[in-house]
């Protein structure tokens, strides 16, 4: 099965298209005001209205309220929610429960032991990511450029579908896919050429070197731990 990607934090028209063009499977927007990728409600519908159906959408919120996730899910109607804040897992059921979409929980990791985390969640998510631990002072839980030991998740099987986030680009995402061997990979920072500012030809150099790693991967194992 091909690899999933999902490009994140999108702003604009151009860079959509460019995501599309490409053939990313997923564009995630940014509901986090302190993020410099953050989209509001008003913009999230015209670029709803731009997308069509020509991609899956994902609404990316933190620790949100009702009232604002009714707000988000009403401007973007999105495909997927992405939790990717310190949402406990009744919180998480109650959120898929009351929008009745699929919904996927970012854990942070750096160790293999923040892998448990998701015993948690198997039963209340339908997707994981698996990002890095932010730094410490960041304000920020994820977008921050920062990779994780890949070695952490290689020949990992937790039962559902889970991507891989966190420092990715493209020079190094074919390393990650390889490593891990996961099913999807989520990009943000990496394909910037500032904070928030996507760059066109880096989005489309990530998603080739995404799909040529999934095609390498058919015909070789993922890497042995260390």
């Amino acid at each position: 099965m091909p690899v999933l990607v999902k490009v994140c934090g999108l702003r604009t028209p151009d860079t959509i298209d460019a995501a599309i063009g490409a053939g990313a499977d997923m564009l995630g927007f940014v509901f986090f005001s302190r993020s410099p990728r953050h989209v509001s409600c008003t913009d999230a519908m015209l670029l709803a209205r731009h997308i069509g159906d020509r991609a899956h959408k994902v609404a990316l919120t933190v620790n949100a309220s009702d009232d604002e996730l009714d707000a988000i899910v009403e401007a973007l109607a999105p495909d997927m929610l992405q939790l990717h804040g310190e949402e406990e897992p009744d919180r998480v059921a109650a959120i898929r429960a009351r929008y009745r979409l699929p919904v996927m929980k970012a854990v942070g990791v750096s160790t293999r032991d923040d892998v448990r985390q998701i015993d948690a969640y198997r039963s209340v998510a339908d997707r994981i990511l698996f990002d890095a631990k932010p730094p410490p002072g960041s304000a920020l839980p994820g977008g921050n450029g920062v990779p994780f030991d890949w070695q952490i998740l290689a020949d990992l099987d937790i039962g559902k579908p889970y991507m891989v986030s966190g420092g990715l680009d493209p020079s190094n995402v074919c390393k990650a896919l390889m490593t891990t061997g996961a099913p999807g990979v989520d990009v943000s920072s990496g394909v910037e050429r500032a904070p928030g500012d996507k760059d066109p030809a880096r989005i489309a150099a990530f998603v080739k070197a995404a799909r040529a790693a999934a095609e390498a991967a058919k015909a070789s194992p993922p890497l042995a731990p260390r």
